[in-house]
Order: structure tokens, then C-alpha cells, then sequence
């Protein structure tokens, strides 16, 4: 009888934590998120087409998988990119290195160590992690690098100054405690550590930020249309039409 009661007070508890969980994520009108499984969900990591080109924009991509009678539901510009619209680093699609990983030193955010990778194993687990911790073995599906990191092992970048006046548009990604993945884009401009915060607050451990003033999201569930950009690779969740 007693471990019955546990029980049901076990899952009365988990109901108020995914109540309250969606009830801050309802609240918080300074992003635009979407919650993706990657055990149940489409996700693909997009570059280029069939031809060899570089998709850059959304409403690209969204006519090009219409052609190949899939549906876009969820669309977001997935990391840094070199001049020629070529990814800064590393990435991976469909288990093929396209781009290296860039281990090197620089100027600007990507360089901001530690900086990181976001990626989908084979079997469809989402994972972040420094680019010092990367390692391709083989069963990896889809990969991107980026950075900063955000949030590294529930900390936040120590180089993020609560209260800077860096403000810009940001867009991310983090890991949410059940294995989730988080993507969001903040709608007025942010800084980097009230933005790394946000991730913190959903009870991510490790959290990667992926670009600023070009930041796009397409979805239109929540009646965010955004299809224009330049971009490199484009992060997408897709399904038949």
C-alpha cells in the first residue's frame, strides 16, 4: 500500500514539473523555441542540394523539399559560415565529414573558447560538447560546430558578464533533461549570458550558441514565418506531405 502511494505521488510530481516546465516556456515572450525529439522527429542538418548549392535561405530549402514531396515544420539557420556560404567548421551530413573540424584560434564569437559541436548520433541521440571533447567514431549522423559555448556541464561561459550591453539577436541550442532538443531565438536583442541563462533555467547542461544578427526560425505552428537568410547550414524538421 505504501509503495503504491509513491507512486502516485511520483507521478502527481511529475505532472507539476511538466506543467510548470511549459508553463515557463509559455511565459517567456522573449524567444521563439521549439522542442524536437530526435527519437521520434525528421531532423536533418542542411548545405547544399541535389545540384551541389548552397540552399542559404529557408524559403530555398522549404521549395526544394516541397519538390521532393516533404513538408517543412520547423527551420533554423544551424551555425557560423565562411564568405562563400561554406560551414566554419566542422559539419557532418548523412555520416559524411563535408567540413573539418576547426580546432584552431581567432577573432569573434566562434572562437570564444570553449567553443563546441552539436550533433545526432546514428541511433538519434542529441548531444553537445566542447570542441576539445569531440570525437568522430564512426556514428555520427549530422554534426555542426559553432560557438561559443554556452553552458558547459550546467556552468555558464565564464567570459558571459551578467548585465553586458552586448545586445543582439541570438539563436541556439541546448539538451534538455529527458534527452529533448531545444533550439530558440531570442526576438528582441540579448546578451550572451541573460541568453545562456534562458538554457539554464530549462535545466540544460550543455547549451551551444549559433548565431546572431542573421538569425532566422521558420515556424509557423507558433505563426513565426521567417523564410529569407543567407546562411550556411540550415537545421530542419521535415515530414511527408
Amino acid at each position: 500500500m505504501k509503495q503504491a502511494g509513491l507512486i502516485v505521488l511520483s507521478f502527481l510530481f511529475t505532472l507539476l514539473f511538466v506543467a510548470a516546465f511549459a508553463k515557463h516556456l509559455r511565459e517567456d515572450e522573449r524567444f521563439i523555441t521549439y522542442i524536437a525529439d530526435p527519437k521520434k522527429m525528421d531532423i536533418h542538418f542542411y548545405w547544399k542540394d541535389d545540384k551541389g548549392e548552397n540552399f542559404r535561405s529557408i524559403q530555398n530549402l522549404k521549395s526544394w523539399l516541397e519538390n521532393g514531396k516533404r513538408k517543412l515544420i520547423f527551420a533554423m539557420n544551424g551555425g557560423m559560415y565562411k564568405p562563400d556560404g561554406s560551414p566554419q567548421g566542422l559539419f557532418i551530413e548523412n555520416g559524411k565529414a563535408l567540413s573539418p573540424l576547426d580546432t584552431a584560434s581567432g577573432g569573434g564569437n566562434f572562437y570564444l573558447k570553449p567553443n563546441g559541436v552539436f550533433y545526432i548520433t546514428t541511433d538519434n541521440k542529441a548531444l553537445i560538447c566542447k570542441t576539445s571533447d569531440f570525437k568522430d567514431n564512426g556514428k555520427i549522423k549530422y554534426a555542426t560546430q559553432s560557438g561559443p559555448m554556452m553552458l558547459i556541464d550546467g556552468q555558464i561561459h565564464p567570459a558571459f558578464k551578467e548585465g553586458s550591453a552586448n545586445l543582439n539577436i541570438r539563436n541556439g541550442v541546448g539538451i534538455l533533461p529527458d534527452g529533448s532538443i531545444i533550439f530558440a531565438m531570442s526576438k528582441p536583442g540579448i546578451n550572451f549570458y541573460d541568453f545562456a541563462q534562458y538554457f539554464k533555467s530549462l535545466g540544460c547542461k550543455n547549451a551551444l550558441y549559433l548565431d546572431g544578427l542573421v538569425s532566422r526560425t521558420y515556424l509557423p505552428e507558433k505563426n513565426w514565418v521567417q523564410t529569407d537568410g543567407n546562411f550556411g547550414v540550415i537545421i530542419a524538421i521535415t515530414q511527408p506531405r
